[in-house]
């Protein structure tokens, strides 16, 4: 039985003045976070106990289901601190989105004891299911399962007879394994899952095909026009829309050195005409991606309201925006790193770990602009084109 106590939920404002009150302090733990390669359990506690994963989770099971402008507003203040932490939160957060699109007995497994409960995910379509009675064998091993420490269940990806499935499976089915050593994004304690043949009942698993007709199992139960938008939208910006903090965060480092550093060869940054440009640059940069989260979320949600599934080509475009985020922003970024000149390498900066993260954000499979690219520059000209992850 679903689980609604009654309560006032916050307004939308509330919530993103409750992220932004976090980002200092985030921000403070952002490189210890990075020395143990997973988000403090302490930011963790802090972002639930101010409500912030329950924005996209069903008022059904103790959410707010509000509209996910909301969401990518509290995520960009959170990877303001540390991208490494918007991440997390981008991640943990959807995953409340899609729960409402599985059968509702999935959620009961989940939630009827706790609505607190997180999932985490690895979405590589690693894993193997072999039909079986009442549900599906399944077993692989994945990566990139970030904020799994933080989660008692993980969604995983599978494939059956050429079909992406996501498998819901308790913590009890997995084994977590420290692979994480990496380059950028190292807070966010993405490790490799194993699963060695268990058992996944039907009403577990979510197929692609549902979430691309934005009609699923789960919407017979949660009626709200919010989980009649396509998830696949809502997911891609999960992962991008941090980015945008980051660069935030990148020029604001680059603000408060502007202060006081004259550089040797180019005197004081700000009658530095290059970092005048970056600046500039940046600026714009966060403006323009801001605007299109607020006219394509907006779009969408029209979409949803009045029980209409966006145009294919709209979504192909939508996706396309989603996934150039990081590339811009990381564009971006590095125009701004470069004008903090030798200063920017060191530790006791911020420069240097933002760039890494923005890097290893764009390599990202929802981040890989140039093949959505080609796929509607296809579509531009006249050509098929095959694409259900819209």
């Amino acid at each position: 039985m679903a689980r609604d106590d009654g309560a006032a939920r916050p307004e939308a404002a509330e919530l993103i003045a409750r992220a932004r009150a976090l980002t200092p302090r985030i921000r403070a733990r952002a490189r210890e976070a990075e020395k143990q390669r997973a988000v403090h359990a302490e930011t963790i506690e802090e972002i639930a106990e101010a409500g912030l994963f329950r924005v996209l989770q069903p008022r059904r099971w103790g959410g707010y289901e509000m509209d996910p402008r909301v969401f990518a507003a509290i995520q960009i203040a959170i990877a303001e601190g540390d991208v490494s932490a918007g991440w997390v939160y981008g991640v943990l957060g959807v995953h409340n989105f899609q729960m409402a699109l599985f059968d509702d007995r999935a959620a009961q497994d989940v939630w009827s004891e706790d609505t607190a409960i997180r999932i985490a995910s690895a979405f590589q379509p690693n894993g193997e299911a072999r039909v079986t009675e009442g549900g599906y064998r399944f077993d692989g091993r994945w990566k990139f399962s970030s904020g799994c420490a933080h989660a008692q269940w993980l969604f995983l990806g599978g494939q059956l007879e050429g079909e992406f499935l996501t498998c819901l499976v308790p913590q009890s089915d997995y084994r977590i394994v420290d692979a994480w050593h990496v380059s950028g994004l190292k807070a966010t304690g993405s490790q490799d899952i194993v699963v060695e043949d268990v058992f996944v009942p039907a009403h577990r698993v979510h197929r692609s095909s549902d979430g691309f007709r934005c009609d699923s199992p789960g919407n017979k139960v949660n009626t709200g026009w919010l989980y009649r938008m396509p998830f696949h939208q809502i997911f891609i910006r999960a992962i991008t829309n941090g980015c945008i903090g980051g660069l935030r965060a990148m020029l604001a480092a680059y603000q408060a050195y502007a202060e006081t550093r004259v550089s040797v060869i180019s005197g004081a940054p700000r009658a530095d005409p290059d970092a005048q440009w970056a600046c500039g640059f940046a600026r714009a940069t966060i403006d323009e991606l801001e605007v299109l989260i607020d006219r394509n979320f907006a779009a969408l949600a029209s979409y949803a309201q009045s029980g209409t599934v966006p145009p294919f080509d709209e979504r192909l475009l939508y996706k396309y925006q989603c996934s150039s985020v990081a590339q811009r922003c990381l564009e971006a970024a590095r125009q701004v790193f470069e004008c903090a000149g030798g200063t920017g390498i060191y530790a006791d900066h911020d420069f240097g770990r933002i760039l890494a993260d923005l890097t290893a954000a764009k390599q990202h499979a929802a981040a890989q602009h140039r093949v959505t690219g080609r796929s509607l520059g296809a579509r531009v000209l006249g050509s098929d084109v095959q694409e259900w992850y819209l």
